[in-house]
């Protein structure tokens, strides 16, 4: 199993420091680990500060595997996608990586198993520009997922899609995980899919970490009005399921 540590881990943009030594323990691969936080919190810089795109102090270790340039893998929310190339054909250019354009009938069958597992087989000969934002977020999944990564940092993927689709994707992305044992990693703005398709949580507000550990343990009333100003708590569903219940905003300090 792959396992992620990171230590006193920093980034700034010119003189403005947004991410700030944050250190965790080990996170566990083989399930999902929530990022939570506000809008500016810092999570989509901590994910480009693990993924190598941005400098800073501090080390990012990972265990239970060789390191080379698939082992993390950043799925962005802007992919920024070359909307010239077909589906198919993008998903081929990520899996290569640079490496030749001969295609093997192994890496064939993955592609065509991996348009299959995420329901987007219609799709494959259709051009990048014609998808919507939606099918562009699922599109992208396949050519980050394709590479095989040991540590995935997932930033809001689920964010133009429907309600069912997001189930959909976050349940096959805690199966995936399971299977793998990779370390995935989302940034995800609902503390309800967090609390159902996430085993731990990692809460991130003005560029620091603000708390760790089981999302049975991180979400609860306090983070609901210290990190993300509502009044509300978590209780019990009919189906023994931990869901939130909102009564509305604090005032605005």
């Amino acid at each position: 199993m792959v396992t992620l540590r990171l230590n006193n881990l920093s980034t700034r943009y010119g003189h403005h420091e947004v991410v700030r030594d944050i250190t965790t323990p080990t996170i566990p691969g083989g399930s999902l680990t929530a990022v939570i936080g506000p809008n500016a919190a810092g999570k989509s810089s901590l994910f480009r500060r693990i993924a190598g795109l941005a400098n800073g102090q501090g080390e990012v270790e990972v265990g239970g595997v060789e390191y080379d340039r698939n082992t993390i893998c950043y799925m962005p929310q802007d992919t920024g996608a070359n909307a010239v190339l077909s589906v198919y054909e993008s998903i081929i250019l990520a899996s290569k990586q640079g490496r030749g354009l001969k295609v093997s009938d192994q890496e064939l069958i993955a592609i065509d198993q991996l348009l299959e597992d995420l329901d987007i087989m219609p799709l494959a000969h259709r051009n990048l520009g014609q998808l919507s934002g939606g099918q562009r977020q699922l599109v992208a999944l396949a050519q980050t997922l394709i590479r095989s990564p040991k540590v995935l940092l997932m930033d809001e993927p689920t964010s133009a899609l429907d309600l069912h689709r997001q189930m959909e994707v976050l349940g096959f992305m805690q199966r995936k995980a399971e299977e793998t044992g990779m370390v995935v990693m989302i940034a995800i703005h609902d503390l309800n899919h967090a609390l159902h398709y996430c085993a731990q949580a990692l809460v991130i507000q003005d560029g620091r970490m603000q708390g760790y550990g089981t999302c049975q343990e991180i979400i609860d009333q306090s983070l609901l009005e210290n990190v993300y100003r509502v009044r509300g708590h978590v209780e019990l569903n009919s189906l023994g399921q931990r869901q939130l219940v909102l009564r509305g905003p604090l005032a605005h300090l």
